[in-house]
């Protein structure tokens, strides 16, 4: 089973560790392209800082962020799950599993990354800003510098099990699944129910979805269908509805 989870746009800095070495990174065919990206970004926030302000979509109190993607080769890292933070990641609350959901976490979960592709919760990187929808230089949009090696590696990692999707529209962009994968694969929705109303309401998308990726991985369940991950979420006390390749979750409350 492989689950895909997205990035988040804040992200911790951390205080010391080691500069990224790409070499270290899970996927390896990715490094060309995360190298290419690297050399790109630090370029650009190393000149006209406005203009890479524009470039990026930030706002007169992000200029840090500037200064960070500039010396990204010698910033210092740490686990990717500890770099990416927002609701999903805390109610996912990696830390606090035990050794052996920590484990499967490691070996099951992938988070979509606008600058490094794909990377494992384990992987040790700097904390960055570039956005699934950005452009670069002379290299145009992040999403086609992704396109062609993406889908491989999600095959690759994916096997002959399920692939869980949980990345929204903005990164599923970057690598969508190949036919036989998509067949296997499964994304997820939210709907907030009140008063029989039911709708998207993104803080309980987000908030609902690590509760359930933190279950799945303590339950130690393999589901290798999306009608046993329907039933599995359905034994740990979701309300679960199956339209076609998507589950619907409903909920009345976080």
């Amino acid at each position: 089973m492989l689950i895909l989870l997205p990035p988040s746009e804040g992200k911790t800095r951390p205080a010391a560790g080691t500069p990224l070495e790409l070499e270290s990174l899970s996927f390896p065919t990715l490094t060309p392209v995360r190298a290419q990206l690297l050399r790109t970004l630090i370029k650009m926030c190393s000149g006209n800082p406005k203009r890479a302000m524009q470039a990026l979509g930030l706002g007169p109190t992000q200029a840090e962020a500037i200064e960070i993607n500039a010396g990204l080769d010698k910033e210092p890292t740490a686990r990717a799950d500890e770099i990416y933070t927002g609701v999903l990641y805390s109610m996912l609350d990696l830390p606090t599993l035990d050794p052996a959901s920590r484990a499967r976490a490691d070996e099951s979960l992938a988070i979509a990354s606008a600058l490094f592709g794909l990377v494992r919760p384990s992987d040790h990187i700097p904390a960055y800003r570039l956005s699934g929808d950005g452009s670069l230089p002379r290299l145009g949009t992040v999403a086609s510098r992704w396109r062609t090696p993406l889908p491989r590696v999600l095959n690759e990692a994916a096997g002959d099990g399920l692939m869980i999707d949980l990345r929204s529209g903005m990164y599923a962009a970057l690598g969508k699944p190949t036919a036989d994968l998509a067949d296997r694969t499964v994304t997820m929705r939210v709907l907030h129910e009140h008063q029989g109303v039911r709708k998207v309401v993104s803080h309980f998308n987000k908030a609902t979805k690590g509760r359930i990726v933190r279950a799945l991985l303590k339950s130690g369940a393999d589901p290798a269908s999306v009608d046993e991950l329907q039933d599995l979420l359905g034994e740990l006390g979701w309300t679960v509805e199956r339209q076609g390749q998507r589950l619907d979750v409903v909920v009345a409350e976080i």
